[in-house]
């Protein structure tokens, strides 16, 4: 498997929206530009916050895109044309209602899921065989309360759970990037159950 060359972290630009479970991607992110101290700066070429990731070795860039969730791919596709990057060498990192809160797990490809993050990033890509980090959220119940939970705070222990899921996502990040996926994803799945 390549070497993870580039790491997107999915989101809402805006104070409104960092605290909310739809930013679990943005969160993922900024914490491990924090182990590489490493600062997001603006880059407008590419309609993002841009940071360079230095993991044991091995380099990679991170990614939050400023356009917000539904139009995430056409951030995403500039920056990869402009570095040449394939699309097998790109992680993304996004909420996943589908887990439950706690629970971050590593996949390839795959559909959307009717997340309009993943759903724009496919149709501009062109492809669906990127990498995935899915941070768990939970799910609220009822499929029309979705919008609304998707775009609160979750509740403190949620958000402890949360806060934990990424960590053991963030020391998986030196095989990921290396592009041991299987490894990473032994690692991941066994400790965070």
């Amino acid at each position: 498997m390549p070497a993870i060359q580039l790491i997107v972290g999915l989101g809402n630009p805006g104070t409104e929206y960092e605290p909310t479970r739809h930013n679990a991607g943005f969160w993922f992110v900024d914490a491990l530009a924090r182990r590489c101290q490493q600062r997001f700066r603006a880059e407008a070429r590419f309609h993002s916050e841009v940071a360079r990731c230095l993991l044991e070795g091995r380099e990679c860039r991170l990614q939050k895109p400023q356009n917000f969730m539904n139009r995430s791919g056409q951030a995403v596709r500039a920056l990869m044309q402009f570095f040449r990057i394939p699309v097998e060498a790109i992680l993304v990192v996004h909420d996943e209602l589908d887990l439950p809160a706690g629970t971050a797990r590593l996949k390839t490809g795959g559909g959307h899921g009717g997340h309009n993050g993943l759903r724009d990033l496919i149709s501009h890509l062109g492809s669906r065989d990127f990498h995935r980090l899915r941070i768990g959220i939970a799910h609220p119940g009822d499929k029309n309360q979705v919008v609304d939970y998707v775009l609160k705070q979750p509740g403190k222990e949620d958000r402890r759970l949360i806060d934990a899921a990424m960590d053991d996502a963030l020391d998986v990040m030196p095989l990921v990037i290396d592009g041991h996926m299987e490894k990473a994803m032994h690692q991941l799945h066994s400790h965070n159950k």
